[in-house]
C-alpha cells in the first residue's frame, strides 16, 4: 500500500495534471490558424449621368454652366452631388472656349454630405490658402453652390477641413448659401 500511496502522492498527481495541461496546450498551439472567409466580390455597374456644372467666364464675373457626363454607381443625392463636385474640381477640361476652371489644377474636390434638402461641402484645408480676393472667393463658392443646387436642395453649408468656419478669406460663411445668394453671378 505504501508504494501505491507514494505513486498517487499529491506531488505526483499535480505533476501529472500539469503534464496533461502542457500536452493539451501544445496541441492547441500546433493547430493551423483558421483563415477567415474572403468577402465575395460584388461589382456594381456604373452608368453615365448628365449633370450641369458651373465654372466662370474669362473675366471671372459670371458663372457659365457646362453639361458634364459623370459615371455613378447609384443615383442617390449624395452620389450625384459628389460626382458633380469632382467634375467641378477637375475643371472644364477644354470643353468650353470661354470657360475657366474655378480651382487651380490638382486641387482636391470637397467632400459632400447631404441631409434632406441641405448640402454640406467640406472644403479641404487648401481652400483656405487660395488667396483669391473677394470676387474670386464669391465665384468659387457660388459656382459650387449652383452646381450642387442645380436640380434639388435648398442650401449649402461650407466647412473647412471638417470644421465650421466664420469666413473663407473675405466672405461670411456663418449662413448657408442658397440659389438666391448666387443669382447675380
Amino acid at each position: 500500500m505504501s508504494a501505491l500511496r507514494r505513486l498517487f502522492s499529491l506531488f505526483n498527481v499535480l505533476a501529472l495534471l500539469v503534464l496533461l495541461a502542457a500536452a493539451y496546450t501544445y496541441q492547441l498551439v500546433q493547430r493551423p490558424v483558421a483563415l477567415p472567409a474572403l468577402p465575395k466580390l460584388q461589382l456594381t455597374e456604373v452608368h453615365p449621368v448628365k449633370l450641369k456644372v458651373y465654372y466662370t467666364d474669362k473675366q471671372v464675373q459670371t458663372l457659365k454652366p457646362l453639361e458634364r457626363t459623370v459615371n455613378v454607381a447609384e443615383e442617390t443625392p449624395t452620389a450625384l452631388a459628389q460626382a458633380a463636385t469632382d467634375a467641378w474640381a477637375r475643371g472644364p477640361g477644354g470643353l468650353g472656349d470661354d470657360i475657366l476652371p474655378v480651382l487651380p489644377a490638382g486641387t482636391p474636390a470637397p467632400r459632400i454630405y447631404v441631409r434632406g434638402v441641405h448640402y454640406y461641402a467640406d472644403l479641404p484645408a487648401a481652400y483656405g490658402k487660395l488667396n483669391y480676393g473677394t470676387s474670386g472667393e464669391r465665384v468659387l463658392l457660388c459656382s459650387l453652390t449652383r452646381t450642387l443646387l442645380d436640380k434639388r436642395g435648398d442650401d449649402v453649408t461650407f466647412l473647412l477641413d471638417g470644421k465650421n468656419i466664420d469666413t473663407l478669406g473675405h466672405l461670411d460663411l456663418r449662413d448657408a448659401f442658397t440659389r438666391q445668394d448666387c443669382m447675380d453671378q
